[in-house]
C-alpha cells in the first residue's frame, strides 16, 4: 500500500564540507556487491507493504539479494509488479499483489498468497504511511483519520492476519515508524500521532507474542522519499547540515536496518524502535 510519491534519485545538493563528513563511506572500503552479502534469508518468505517505491522497494531488493522470496504489495499494483520484475531480472524470487492495507478484508488474501506460494511467512514489513502537513486546527476529520488508518490501523490488520503463519515460522514483524514519534515538528500532528501509536504498539505486541514472534520498528529520519522529493533545495541543505552525518538518508539505509531486524542476527532484539536518522534526534545542532 503506498500513497507516497516515488523515490527520488536526485543529487543531494550539499557543499563540499558536508559531502566529506561521516555520511559518506570511508575511503578504502569497497562497496559490497549483493552477491557478497550473507544469505540470511535463504529459504524464507517476506511480505512487504507500500513496496512499489521508496523504502519498501529498496527493502524488497535488499531481502531478495539476501535470498528471500519477496511478495511485493502496494495499492499501486503496476508499481509493485515492476519492482517484482526487477527482482526476478536479477535472479531473485518475487511476486506482486495489489493490496489496500486499510481494507481489513484484503489482508487474509495477501497472507494466503504468501502461504500458497512458498508455504510459509517469515517476515512482515509494514511500511505504509503518508506525511501531509497541516496544523491541527486546519485538519478535517477525514484527513486525521486517513493518517491513522494508513499508518496505524494497517499494522493492526496486517499483524492480525499474519500471526498464525508468523507463529509457525518463529518469524518477525518490522514496522516503519518515523522520527516524528521521537521529536516534535510543527505542522504534522496526525502523522506524529499515527507513528507514535506504531512505536507503542510494537512494544505491546513484542510482550504479547514473546518467544513466538519478534516485533520491532525502524524509525527513519529525513529520507529521500515522499515530501523530500519536492522539498526546496535550501530546506534540504539545512536539514542535512543539522544531521551529524551530513546528508539525508537513502531508502537503502532503511532497507539495511529492516533486513537486520528481520534476520536471525537480531534474534535477541524485540520491542525496540531503531532510530535511523544520521544522528539527527540526538544532536543539538540547529
Amino acid at each position: 500500500m503506498s500513497r507516497t510519491t516515488p523515490e527520488s534519485h536526485s543529487e543531494n545538493r550539499l557543499d563540499s564540507h558536508s559531502e566529506s563528513r561521516l555520511g559518506n563511506r570511508p575511503e578504502g572500503l569497497p562497496d559490497r556487491h549483493p552477491d557478497q552479502r550473507t544469505a540470511r534469508f535463504t529459504g524464507r518468505t517476506a511480505l512487504l507493504t507500500a513496496a512499489a517505491s521508496g523504502i519498501g522497494a529498496a527493502t524488497a531488493r535488499r531481502l531478495a539479494d539476501e535470498g528471500a522470496s519477496v511478495l511485493v504489495t502496494d495499492v499501486d499494483a503496476a508499481g509493485a509488479e515492476k519492482v517484482a520484475a526487477e527482482v526476478r531480472a536479477k535472479g531473485g524470487r518475487a511476486r506482486y499483489l495489489g493490496l489496500d492495507v486499510t481494507n481489513p478484508e484484503a489482508w487474509p488474501e495477501a497472507v494466503r498468497t504468501a502461504e500458497e506460494w512458498t508455504g510459509r511467512l517469515d517476515l512482515l514489513h509494514l511500511n505504509a504511511g503518508r506525511n501531509l502537513p497541516g496544523a491541527i486546527h486546519e485538519l478535517d476529520d477525514t484527513s486525521w483519520h486517513d493518517h491513522l488508518r494508513l499508518a496505524l490501523d494497517s499494522v493492526f490488520y496486517g499483524v492480525r492476519a499474519a500471526v498464525p503463519l508468523l507463529t509457525a515460522s518463529g518469524g518477525a514483524v518490522v514496522v516503519t515508524g518515523s522520527v516524528h514519534a521521537v521529536l516534535g515538528f510543527s505542522g504534522f500532528p496526525a502523522y506524529a500521532a499515527a507513528k507514535g501509536g506504531v512505536s507503542a504498539l510494537v512494544r505491546q505486541l513484542a510482550v504479547e507474542y514473546a518467544g513466538r514472534i519478534r516485533f520491532n520498528a525502524v524509525v527513519p529520519g529525513a529520507v529521500e522519499t515522499g515530501l523530500w522529493t519536492d522539498a526546496p533545495d535550501e530546506y534540504r541543505a539545512q536539514t542535512a547540515a543539522r544531521t551529524p552525518v551530513g546528508r539525508l538518508g537513502e531508502p537503502e539505509d532503511i532497507a539495511a536496518a529492516v533486513a537486520f531486524l528481520g534476520s536471525d542476527d537480531a534474534s535477541f532484539i524485540t520491542g525496540q524502535n531503531l532510530v535511523v536518522d544520521g544522528g539527527r534526534s540526538i544532536s543539538s545542532q540547529e
